[in-house]
């Protein structure tokens, strides 16, 4: 057994730099949701009128229950709680562990605005697949 240390839990069982950062942005926001139900004293269905969610839903969300949830759907439900979401964005690797002796991901250098591209319509079975970006911290007010 190695003495291998994380900064967050997500960065020792997530396989990937970028599944732990969704997963430390979605408890952030399933947090704070939690804390403002919490605080206001709404009730589970006065939460789920409020988020325009049903009521199952935010019992899934009050039991923590992080994998029934996208970034997105958080976000809408801060949204319609009046609540204010921050973000920042931080360049350099992501620290997954500080005994791993791997070399950083390098970060391609910004250069001069390239002229823009002309977008392809897409076809009814294309996809767009994002690319991993830099570290991202959230904070929800």
């Amino acid at each position: 057994m190695s003495n291998r240390t994380f900064s967050s839990v997500w960065d020792a069982i997530e396989d990937t730099p970028e599944q732990a950062e969704n997963m430390k942005l979605r408890s952030v926001l399933m947090m704070a949701i939690k804390d403002h139900i919490a605080r206001t004293g709404m009730s589970q269905a006065e939460a789920a009128k409020c988020f325009c969610v049903t009521q199952p839903r935010v019992s899934d969300l009050i039991r923590g229950k992080i994998n029934l949830f996208a970034l997105d759907a958080l976000v809408n439900m801060a949204v319609a709680a009046d609540m204010r979401i921050e973000m920042r964005v931080l360049d350099g690797p992501v620290k997954r562990n500080s005994m791993d002796k791997t070399p950083a991901r390098k970060r391609p250098v910004a250069t001069a605005k390239k002229p823009a591209a002309v977008k392809k319509p897409r076809t009814k079975g294309s996809t767009r697949r994002s690319k991993p970006g830099a570290a991202v911290a959230a904070q929800v007010r």
